[in-house]
């Protein structure tokens, strides 16, 4: 015998109408098929995780600007309790970048104010990783430039304590070294 879907639709519908019986009336009603069996176990083909990890990433370094040369010298770390396999630091300047920039093989540029950067891994044991040394050349000769560091992306973990991870610095052209 063959049951198309249609068919099927046909008897499950029936089968609902007969549940919805008038009142005073006696009769049972029937499901179609065998039961659905849901499980509360979490799927193991699933990647989703059960929660999310949690970390606490800092970024630490200082900025300097001098003529048309923004530099900013970088650390990125993790306080944990969980290891990161990575993160992603975004670096918007005030000030357009002056075209392409030569980067590190770990940056690239989002936009013309905006460079992203890869930190690799960051154990939770909250050693440091290398710096990361930039050298941006900006459009023109600013007298100041406004630099935002934050994280991006973390692996998907939570951070509860973002104050040591978002920074944000005002440099003069001094050439002097600004810390955050």
């Amino acid at each position: 015998m063959l049951v198309t879907r249609k068919a099927l639709l046909g008897v499950a519908a029936a089968a609902a109408m007969a549940s919805a019986v008038a009142p005073g009336a006696v009769g049972t009603a029937s499901a179609v098929g065998p039961p659905v069996v849901r499980s509360l176990a979490p799927d193991p083909a699933s990647d989703a995780p059960e929660f999310a990890p949690e970390a606490d990433v800092s970024h630490h370094g200082h900025v300097s600007l001098w003529d048309s040369g923004l530099g900013i010298w970088l650390r990125s770390e993790n306080s944990g309790p969980s290891d990161l396999p990575g993160a992603t630091v975004r670096l918007r300047v005030s000030v357009p970048l002056d075209g392409r920039q030569e980067l590190p093989a770990a940056c690239l540029q989002s936009d013309r104010e905006t460079v992203l950067c890869r930190t690799g891994p960051l154990p939770a044991d909250g050693s440091q990783r290398p710096e990361l040394a930039l050298e941006l050349q900006l459009r023109g000769r600013p007298a100041e430039v406004t630099v935002r560091i934050d994280t991006v992306w973390n692996g998907g973990a939570t951070d509860r304590n973002t104050a040591n991870s978002e920074h944000e610095v005002l440099a003069p052209a001094t050439g002097d070294e600004y810390v955050f």
